[in-house]
């Protein structure tokens, strides 16, 4: 297809419209053909269509001495990596921080930020408030401490909830908890992982500061505690005033012991939905992602037409491409949809099939998993060539473990001599199931099966799997390219042996999403790093080769990292720790001042972590004492008056 002919189908609205149910790899694999034809940014801001914009290689968006149209910019939806590569040379060029869309926000970097005056900061933090930008964990907790280096700390209300979540909790005044708390707790819990410090401390403070004694909350309470509530003892939900459900509503994850305790109340009717036997879809969607931790016990005591009206929208939801919980909704589709095991009737040497047998039209019924509502009335009803006829359709269902041996066992006995690869592109969730051995004899050829096959919506490969699956298609000849590195993303990419990752083109590197392989055997980050070095080596010099080399720097060695301490690139504690602790431990108490700038107080948090713990060990205490930071176990240094020599203890 000619390239021509690309960048005109792509300014098509009827094709750009069909084209958004593409598989990822396909948008991108026509992205690239665009961009083969694109020479400079504003060629990608006129031919790349804003639907596909967050395909365009990061590294494409280094502004060098460009000086593209920022209006345009500003219109498209990137993603959070393409605008942190951007979002240097943007601040060089503005001043009304008012003019960003969130999708540049989101691109905040914390070296950028901490040049600004302090006027500019706050103006800065309060457009991220008013324009609802998404910040990562290691972003807010910049801009946390920033703040506060900054003494603005007294307007609160102006700031992102999430902010305040980062926001070191031993500087919150008494007098002013109650405020603090109440505006923290309408943040994204989510963002400080379970267990972490902060998250503790955050609770058991929120706590005290509004006078909790006990598991039994008051409606005045449960406002003012908002998501802490998400991180409270089970028997809280039980105890609490019923109010408590608005607020678990707002939890991303609850644990099997706090679920059991929200069934308990739900079934017990003393909310404000009333007993279940009374709940309509209406009470269905009203509850929320709550809605999606009911059992089998509760949903059968629902009137059953309101809960087949609620089960076929939750259906039409994870078939959907809008923003929707698909992780959650499929798992209480399959939990309400087939009958548990204890309700089936002992099954018979050979079960009939009761309902019709399954055809293409059974299988485009949102109530197709209620209509065969056991593993055996799957098996009896549906036949080979159904399968290999609808694999893709069968495979849109919520189908419990059961069912999926089942299709699986259809599909192998339709191919007795393999399967064919215009099918492997369509086993989703169910390639999961297959052996090494099994994958081991797939013809895989084309990198689009192996894209296919990548899907992470499909669930987790196990390393043993996932490293045959490429080394398959390694040796029928593929290689592994930017989409493809893209697809397998950091946490696979490490499973791969060092050989294969050696035949990765630096090139690849270049064109594809920030890889997190911070996971990865240190050999295996040192040669990812020297091929993140090379592809783009013609950046070093940019505002945009941070965001870059960022996610290799693990391989890193301390030239290099000396070479970031002198840009004061202010790395967060996370891509500190998982540096190469050899290279760390060469570099100088300056140097990691230098390197972290606003995040060195972090350094505290972790000083037990085996790198730090070894650099500590080979620093002179006097130096670590100059951080002001309370790092303990340094060098001792003792003079000899007698010779006038320095011994280092």
């Amino acid at each position: 297809m000619a390239v021509s002919f690309v960048v005109k189908l792509a300014k098509n609205m009827s094709f750009q419209r069909a084209f958004r149910k593409s598989p990822d790899h396909v948008k991108k694999a026509f992205v690239s053909k665009i961009l083969s034809s694109s020479s400079s940014l504003d060629d990608i801001l006129n031919n790349v269509p804003d639907d596909l914009i967050e395909f365009v290689p990061n590294s494409l968006l280094v502004f060098g001495g460009q000086i593209p149209d920022l209006h345009k910019i500003n219109e498209k939806s990137w993603s959070p990596q393409q605008a942190a590569v951007m979002f240097g040379d943007i601040f060089t060029r503005i001043e009304n921080y008012t003019m960003l869309s969130p999708f540049i926000l989101q691109g905040f970097q914390c070296d950028v930020a901490s040049k600004l005056m302090p006027g500019q900061l706050s103006s800065l933090v309060q457009e991220v408030r008013h324009q609802k930008a998404i910040l990562s964990e290691e972003q807010l907790s910049c801009m946390a401490r920033l703040l506060i280096k900054s003494n603005l700390t007294t307007n609160l209300s102006s700031y992102p909830a999430d902010v305040l979540l980062f926001s070191p909790v031993s500087k919150v005044e008494h007098q002013s908890c109650e405020m603090f708390y109440t505006l923290a707790s309408q943040g994204n819990l989510s963002l400080l992982a379970n267990g972490s410090s902060q998250r503790t401390k955050l609770l058991e403070n929120a706590l005290h500061c509004f006078g909790v004694k006990n598991t039994s909350l008051s409606q005045k309470q449960l406002q003012k505690l908002g998501i802490f509530v998400c991180d409270m003892k089970p028997s809280t939900i039980t105890d609490s005033d019923p109010a408590i459900l608005e607020n678990l509503k707002e939890c991303t994850d609850l644990t099997a012991a706090q679920i059991t305790a929200l069934r308990m109340l739900l079934a017990s009717g003393n909310t404000v939905y009333g007993s279940p036997a009374s709940w309509d879809e209406t009470t269905l969607e009203d509850l929320g992602l709550l809605a999606f931790y009911i059992n089998h016990t509760i949903w059968d005591s629902i009137n059953k037409e309101e809960r087949m009206i609620f089960f076929r929208k939750v259906m039409d939801g994870c078939n959907s491409q809008r923003a929707f919980p698909k992780a959650k909704a499929n798992l209480f589709l399959k939990s309400v949809g087939s009958k548990p095991a204890s309700a089936l009737r002992t099954k018979r040497a050979t079960e009939t099939c009761r309902s019709a047998p399954i055809t293409s039209s059974s299988l485009e019924d949102p109530l197709f998993i209620i209509r065969y509502d056991s593993a055996q009335q799957l098996d009896a009803c549906l036949s080979d060539e159904v399968v290999k006829a609808n694999l893709a359709l069968l495979l849109e269902q919520p189908l419990p473990n059961d069912y999926v041996a089942i299709v699986k066992k259809k599909l192998d006995k339709s191919y007795p001599d393999g399967i064919p690869e215009d099918q492997l592109r369509l086993l989703g969730f169910l390639s999961r199931q297959y052996s090494t051995d099994e994958i081991g004899s797939w013809n895989l050829t084309s990198s689009d099966t192996l894209a296919a096959l990548l899907n992470p919506n499909d669930g987790a490969w196990e390393m043993p799997q996932l490293r045959r699956l490429v080394s398959r298609y390694m040796e029928l000849g593929g290689s592994l390219t930017g989409p493809l590195l893209d697809m397998l993303g950091g946490k696979y990419l490490c499973f791969l042996d060092e050989e294969e990752l050696q035949e990765i083109n630096p090139a690849s590197i270049r064109h594809a999403e920030k890889l997190d392989i911070s996971t990865c055997a240190q050999v295996k980050k040192d040669i990812l790093y020297q091929k993140a070095h090379t592809a783009f080596a013609n950046q070093e010099e940019t505002r945009a080769y941070y965001p870059l080399i960022q996610p290799y720097l693990g391989g890193a060695p301390v030239e290099e990292l000396k070479k970031l301490a002198r840009s004061h690139v202010g790395m967060d504690i996370d891509t500190f720790i998982n540096l190469n602790p050899e290279e760390v431990k060469k570099l100088r108490v300056q140097d990691v001042k230098d390197l972290l700038g606003v995040n060195l107080p972090d350094l505290k948090e972790v000083e037990n972590h085996p790198s730090v713990a070894m650099w500590i060990k080979n620093n002179f205490q006097s130096e670590l004492d100059s951080l002001g930071i309370g790092l303990v176990g340094g060098r001792v240094s003792v003079f000899s008056t007698s010779m006038g020599s320095t011994v280092s203890i």
